[in-house]
């Protein structure tokens, strides 16, 4: 049974179309204090609980932790936690001295309540290595291809840097055909970054930024803008997990962007693709 977090209902309902398994219905509340409570109102007694929550919000790990322990209380045999989009992933190390490693500090934590977890794109694939139960990670990039118009002209997939190659890569396979490049940061200032695509000629191309995660859009919006300079047709956007915390859609739109194309991890006007297909293989 598929037992669903608040911020990520859409993708339960999906998942539970794509493997037949059913949901579990499920109660959010919160006492007046603030404090959340969860029920999941079913007997899941000898049953494989399949948690699906996306930690997009202190609250939203709280959630979690909490139905895992009420899929417990209810019978489950097993859970396994899906995290479509991890929180803090992206503190995977320590910063300074005196300051958390927070990816493996919520991992220990989702751990204690769980059997096995699914990440999806997680920020580095070694982040599952924090979880005290068996995880890994679910690549769901080349789903980002499904959205893109059929008819790109000359398309040129491009990653925000040199390590992301393979995100583009993968979308572009999945699309059947284009170049890959990456963007390359020449840092002059603390200020003044200049972005540009490494080698590829973008005149006249329809270009696909990929990214793993758009948050502020600051970035991407300035690397864009360089691509209108360069005179590339039209520009897409296509991330794993459309954040787009803030002002981060007007920067993009204001940059020239034709669309903004994300998956349901993190649930969004921008979500036209499911990842439901790829977690459900591996389930």
């Amino acid at each position: 049974m598929i037992v669903s977090g608040s911020a990520s209902q859409a993708l339960a309902s999906a998942l539970a179309a794509e493997t037949g398994l059913p949901l579990a219905p499920t109660r959010y509340d919160r006492f007046p204090d603030g404090e959340a409570l969860v029920t999941v109102e079913a007997e899941l007694a000898g049953e494989r609980a399949v948690v699906v929550a996306a930690t997009v919000s202190d609250a939203a790990h709280v959630e979690l932790l909490q139905l895992q322990d009420a899929a417990r209380e209810a019978g489950a045999d097993e859970v396994v936690t899906v995290l479509p989009y991890m929180g803090y992933a992206r503190q995977d190390e320590a910063f300074a001295t005196g300051q958390p490693v927070s990816a493996r500090a919520v991992a220990r934590a989702v751990s204690s309540g769980t059997d096995r977890v699914l990440v999806v794109n997680p920020h580095t694939d070694s982040a599952c290595d924090f979880f005290d139960v068996p995880a890994e990670p679910i690549d769901a990039a080349p789903r980002l291809a499904e959205p893109l118009p059929a008819d790109l002209t000359d398309p040129l997939f491009l990653a925000p840097d040199e390590n992301a190659v393979a995100l583009a890569t993968a979308v572009r396979d999945a699309h059947g055909g284009g170049d890959t490049d990456y963007f390359e940061k020449t840092r002059h200032s603390a200020e003044d970054v200049e972005v540009a695509p490494s080698d590829a000629d973008v005149g006249g191309r329809d270009v696909v930024v990929v990214d793993d995660i758009v948050a502020t859009g600051s970035t991407m919006s300035r690397a864009i803008s360089v691509l209108d300079e360069r005179d590339a047709a039209r520009v897409f956007v296509s991330c794993v997990h459309p954040v787009l915390a803030g002002s981060a859609r007007t920067k993009l739109a204001t940059a020239g962007v034709e669309a903004v194309y994300g998956t349901d991890t993190v649930e969004r006007p921008e979500s036209t693709v499911s990842v439901a297909p790829v977690i459900a293989e591996r389930l």
